[in-house]
């Protein structure tokens, strides 16, 4: 069965909604503090129950996948036509738009997996010498400005992929109006042919 531009654009657009939805879910369950409790020299930080670390992860890796199939998707051969990539960077807007969903995109992954990953050294290293520690969490607010960042990488992905079907047309429809000029012209050239042979003898 051959993938249409529709059902690449429907999965950039699940797995983009998902990624959101996964990262709003970990900036919510995401505890603001830890309990210290002294024992001895140390001070040894209690967290309740934290599922942001897995959200997190899960929310990156839906990003990742919406980020991998919306790049695949400008450059699949539809309908087994491919397209020259000198013929898609020829649009500005498609330049903008492809090079704005590749910043998001890197934007997005960097936010959630630098704030997931130190969500998760707070919990497993919760032995602190420092008497005095507060038992900190990752800084609050991150992995929602990454969702939403997420969010809007995968929008952006849909509007690079119209523009590249966009071009895809216009670039198909002036091959073809070549074929059939060119066509046209052998054809009367030939009639031409024949009718000088004939009026010279």
């Amino acid at each position: 069965m051959a993938v249409t531009v529709k059902q690449m654009a429907m999965i950039v657009a699940f797995f983009g909604v998902l990624s959101f939805i996964f990262g709003i879910i970990a900036e919510n369950k995401k505890p603001a503090a830890g309990k210290p409790v002294p024992w001895k020299d140390v001070v040894i930080c209690k967290y309740p129950s934290d599922p942001s670390v897995a959200l997190g992860y899960l929310s990156f890796a839906f990003l990742l996948i919406s980020t991998v199939v919306g790049f695949l998707s400008l450059f699949y051969p539809y309908q087994g036509k491919s397209l020259p990539q000198a013929a898609l960077f020829r649009s500005k807007s498609f330049v903008v738009f492809f090079n704005i969903s590749l910043l998001t995109a890197g934007l997005a992954a960097a936010l959630l997996l630098w704030t997931t990953i130190t969500e998760q050294l707070h919990l497993s290293r919760n032995v602190h010498h420092n008497l005095k520690t507060d038992c900190p969490t990752a800084k609050t607010g991150l992995l929602g400005g990454g969702a939403f960042v997420s969010l809007d990488s995968s929008l952006f992905w849909l509007v690079a992929l119209m523009l590249a079907d966009n071009a895809r047309e216009d670039y198909f429809e002036e091959s073809d109006k070549d074929v059939k000029g060119s066509g046209y012209t052998e054809v009367h050239g030939a009639d031409y042919g024949q009718h000088v042979v004939k009026g010279s003898a």
